[in-house]
C-alpha cells in the first residue's frame, strides 16, 4: 500500500477495504451545496473546463460535479481512496472517465506524469479534506495550477448534534457531549477542531505569515448552513447500525481505537458504549426495541476563494 507524505496520517493509511467501507456508508453532500459551489464559481468569470478535486477521498465531490466539466482530476494521499475512486469511476461532461491519482494537497500533482500544468484548472475543491492540509503549502500550488478567475472551493461539516424533535432529545445530546469529552476529544487533532469551528480559523491566502497576493480578499464568499437546513443527501433520520457504521469512519474514534486494541469493537467499544446509552435513553421515552433511530442535524459552511484575473 503507498503513502505519500502528509500531515494528516488517519485516512491517508486506509487500505482498499477500509477506502470502500468509508464509500458504503460516508453520506454525500446535498445537490443544493453543489449549485451553491457552481452558482458561486460561474457568476464570478469561473470557466468549466477543468476541475481539480484535493483529498477527493472515494471521489463524492468528483463524481457529482463532473457533469459540469470537460476535464475531472482527483487526488489523494491514500492508495486505499484512490483505488475505491478509480472503482467507482464516473465521467465528465465530454463522456471523458475521470482521472484519479496520488498526490498531497500542498503538491497538487506537480510530480504526476502527466503533471497538472501551471494556470490549467478552473476549480479546485476540497470537501471535508481542507483541515488536512498544510495551508500555506496548499495556497502556493493553488495559486499555481489555478487560471486566472480560477476559484478554490472547501467546505466542512460540523460535529452531528441530536435533532431537538427526537424524543429525550436533550438527553441524547448529553450522551453524545459525553463520548466527545470522555473518550474522544484527546484524540482530536487540531484538523478535527477546526471542523467544529467550521472553518473560522482555517488560514486563508491573506492571512499566512506571508500572504498570498494572487488572491482577490474582497470576493471572499462565506456560507453557513443552519441546523434546519440540508447539508447531506442521506436522510436525517437513520437507525443505530447505520449510526454506528457512519460515526466509525470518524479519524478520532478510527485513533481511539488504534489506542484502545483490546477494547476496539468489543461491548466496551466508546461507540457500542454510546450507542447502548443512546438506547436506554429511547427506551425510556417509549421508543420500542428494534426501533431505535437517532435524528440528527450538521452545521456545515463552504468558502469559496478567487485567484485574481491579473496581477494588479
Amino acid at each position: 500500500m503507498s503513502q505519500l507524505p502528509t500531515t494528516e496520517k488517519t485516512f491517508s493509511a486506509y487500505n482498499s477495504e477500509q477506502g470502500k467501507n468509508y464509500a458504503n456508508v460516508r453520506p454525500d453532500y446535498h445537490p443544493s451545496l453543489y449549485q451553491t459551489v457552481m452558482d458561486q464559481h460561474t457568476s464570478t468569470g469561473g470557466q468549466l473546463d477543468t476541475l481539480l478535486d484535493v483529498g477527493c477521498g472515494p471521489g463524492l465531490a468528483a463524481r457529482a460535479l463532473a457533469p459540469h466539466f470537460a476535464h475531472v482530476v482527483g487526488l489523494d494521499p491514500s492508495e486505499g481512496m484512490i483505488s475505491t475512486a478509480r472503482s467507482l469511476g464516473g465521467a465528465t461532461s465530454t463522456a471523458e472517465p475521470l482521472r484519479y491519482e496520488l498526490s498531497t494537497a500542498e503538491d497538487l500533482g506537480r510530480t504526476l506524469s502527466p503533471p497538472i500544468a501551471d494556470s490549467s484548472i478552473d476549480l479546485i475543491t476540497a470537501s471535508n479534506a481542507a483541515h488536512w492540509f498544510d495551508m500555506p503549502g496548499f495556497w502556493r500550488s493553488a495559486a499555481r495550477v489555478l487560471k486566472p478567475g480560477g476559484s478554490v472551493a472547501l467546505w466542512t461539516s460540523g460535529d452531528i448534534r441530536a435533532h431537538p424533535s427526537m424524543p429525550n432529545a436533550a438527553a441524547v445530546q448529553a450522551a453524545m457531549d459525553l463520548y466527545q469529552e470522555r473518550d474522544v476529544l484527546k484524540y482530536y487533532e487540531p484538523g478535527n477542531l477546526l471542523t467544529r469551528s467550521r472553518y473560522t480559523t482555517l488560514p486563508l491566502p491573506w492571512t499566512l505569515e506571508e500572504p498570498l497576493v494572487e488572491f482577490d480578499e474582497a470576493s471572499f464568499f462565506r456560507k453557513e448552513w443552519a441546523p434546519d437546513e440540508v447539508f447531506f443527501t442521506r436522510e436525517d433520520e437513520v437507525n443505530l447500525d447505520m449510526f454506528e457504521k457512519i460515526t466509525s469512519t470518524s479519524s478520532p474514534l478510527t485513533r481511539w481505537r488504534q489506542a484502545n486494541p483490546e477494547l476496539a469493537w468489543t461491548e466496551r467499544d466508546a461507540l457500542r458504549m454510546l450507542r447502548k446509552e443512546i438506547e436506554r435513553i429511547l427506551h425510556e421515552a417509549g421508543v420500542e426495541k428494534g426501533k431505535e433511530t437517532l435524528k440528527g442535524t450538521v452545521e456545515g459552511a463552504l468558502l469559496i476563494v478567487k485567484k485574481k484575473t491579473s496581477a494588479f
